[in-house]
């Protein structure tokens, strides 16, 4: 009998390693880009599918026009113009793809980079930076969680080892309880006497966070993390996870990074934080990075201690999620004689 299924593109014996490298694919990229890339390139194709235009194979010219309605928006259908950052996302967006199918954007061809250059010129703006959460803030919010309760717990444990650590939320909710006990895990900890230790896989690669105790077990991201554990019974798997049946369950799923965005904004509400401005205002003030922000803007260390806590390349990166710092310690007019 012959077959009408087709020949199989690989022989049988590399089908296994096929699987493993698109596996590999997937793992260059969080699966946060990947589904915001997809995104993307969803907007990108319906927008060519308006316009008789086609997404395939690469026309510089054709996505030059598409960056440029973006950036001017539509007013008669009520769309927004989007901002030079998400234009810029939604270019790389439409490379990576392309790049999927093995083929190539040229972003340097004049069609693209002349009229980027426009866009950025005319609509760069400087960027919104989120609000430092501050230590008294932070007590003040750590003092609105439920007592007594897991969720109160679990969240606690949230606020205190993103603070403390300076991590991203996606490195928070990544967290397992030890080494490679999960396939989507981003990391894991060590309880050691003086303190936390996490392994974490960031953007720059992997590196290690010291959290050392606190001056008080109100305040200490240890006690915070162990009560956590202890509670919860947890003993394997990811760290943070979901609480269920009306608070007296804890579920084996990982807990989603966008929970901590929003616990960070429901905390930062309930504490009364920039209690003179109207509620949407105050709550577009504060993000998961507020965290991050807030260690960067209050250990009083050395420069580069902070740096590597965060895990930057360089330490004007770091500068950028400084707040409060003394911007003027150094005086270049004085030093200069006048």
């Amino acid at each position: 009998m012959v077959s009408t299924d087709g020949p199989s593109p690989l022989p049988g014996h590399l089908e296994d390693l096929a699987d493993r490298a698109r596996g590999y694919v997937e793992a260059a990229s969080s699966a946060n880009t990947r589904k915001a890339y997809a995104s993307d390139w969803k907007h990108f194709s319906a927008w060519c599918r308006r316009q008789n235009l086609a997404p395939l194979p690469p026309d510089p010219h054709v996505v030059g026009l598409y960056v440029t309605a973006c950036a001017s928006g539509n007013a008669e259908r009520g769309v927004m113009a989007n901002s030079v950052s998400t234009i810029e996302r939604r270019l790389s967006a439409i490379a990576w793809n392309y790049t999927q199918w093995g083929q190539s954007l040229d972003r340097k061809d004049r069609a693209i980079a002349t009229v980027m250059a426009g866009i950025r010129n005319r609509h760069a703006a400087p960027p919104r930076q989120k609000e430092a959460i501050l230590p008294e803030d932070l007590i003040a919010m750590l003092e609105t969680l439920e007592r007594g309760t897991l969720r109160g717990m679990r969240d606690r444990a949230i606020l205190l080892i993103g603070f403390a650590g300076g991590l991203r939320r996606s490195e928070i909710t990544g967290l397992d309880l030890g080494r490679d006990q999960t396939e989507d895990g981003r990391g894991w900890i060590e309880i050691l006497d003086k303190g936390l230790l996490l392994t974490l896989r960031g953007k720059t690669g992997w590196r290690e966070v010291e959290i050392g105790r606190g001056s008080a077990d109100t305040t200490c991201p240890l006690v915070a993390v162990e009560t956590w554990i202890r509670f919860a019974k947890l003993a394997n798997g990811p760290l943070f996870r979901r609480v269920t049946g009306s608070g007296k369950d804890v579920g084996p799923d990982r807990l989603n990074d966008k929970a901590v965005a929003r616990l960070v904004k429901s905390a930062a509400l309930a504490a009364g934080l920039h209690g003179d401005l109207g509620e949407d205002e105050r709550a577009a003030k504060f993000s998961g990075h507020s965290l991050r922000a807030g260690l960067a803007s209050s250990a009083e260390v050395d420069e580069r201690h902070v740096q590597k806590q965060l895990g930057h390349a360089s330490a004007e990166m770091t500068r950028k999620y400084q707040r409060r710092r003394d911007r003027f310690r150094v005086n270049l007019t004085k030093a200069s004689g006048l």
